[in-house]
């Protein structure tokens, strides 16, 4: 059994990674470690978000596994925002439903009906030690964004997706449901299958950037 640290303090975060990567790892996060600084997400993709994240909390923890990510939607009308900025997309200390009203709102104006909603969930992952890089995986799920929400379960902007082939957003999904169609899911089964494949204990050098994603 491993332990792993996610650099994050989103206990929904933590609880979704918690139920996807399964017995093999022991998960906590960064909630009550306060001499953690928090790192900024200054990068232009998802990938080299996380990768600052990971990289950095690996630095204050000697030996340890960390597993960062940085995640969000993208939607087609808006060229891909809010992108890199989904979480701080109605400011920096906005909250999930400031967030999605400002969406909503961003999507009325251009008059977007239909098909001109689609919409996408990426997440991307970096596993590191010691300051330095494993391995990196990426998923997403696409879909369309709905006029006005629906659902009391998950976060974000779960309320307002609706995956591909499905008639219920995520935030209407039962937790077990949302986890098996997730970009999050996807994400941690590719990091899996790339964990399982690479030698013990060989540490890999950060591979080619992932192609940009679209951003504000």
């Amino acid at each position: 059994m491993q332990d792993l640290l996610i650099a994050t303090r989103n206990a929904h975060k933590t609880t979704e990674f918690r139920q996807l990567l399964g017995p093999c790892f022991t998960v906590r996060d960064l909630t009550g470690l306060a001499a953690v600084p928090e790192v900024e997400e200054s990068g232009a993709t998802f990938l080299e978000n996380a990768r600052l994240k990971a990289l950095a909390i690996s630095r204050h923890f000697p030996g340890q596994l960390v597993l960062a990510d940085d995640s969000g939607l993208e939607v087609d009308v808006l060229e891909g925002a809010p992108g890199v900025h989904s979480a701080r997309f109605a400011g920096r200390d906005a909250g999930d439903a400031s967030n999605r009203a400002l969406l909503l709102r961003e999507l009325e104006k251009r008059y977007a009906r239909g098909k001109q909603r689609s919409a996408r969930f990426r997440c991307t992952l970096v596993l590191a030690r010691d300051g330095r890089e494993i391995l990196h995986s990426q998923g997403d799920v696409p879909g369309w964004i709905i006029h006005r929400e629906r659902g009391k379960e998950g976060f974000g902007y779960d309320p307002l997706f609706v995956p591909a082939g499905r008639c219920h957003t995520f935030a209407q999904l039962p937790p077990e449901d949302k986890n098996r169609l997730s970009h999050r899911c996807r994400a941690v089964e590719s990091l899996l299958r790339k964990w399982a494949s690479a030698a013990p204990g060989r540490e890999t050098s950060p591979g080619p950037a992932e192609q940009p994603n679209h951003r504000v």
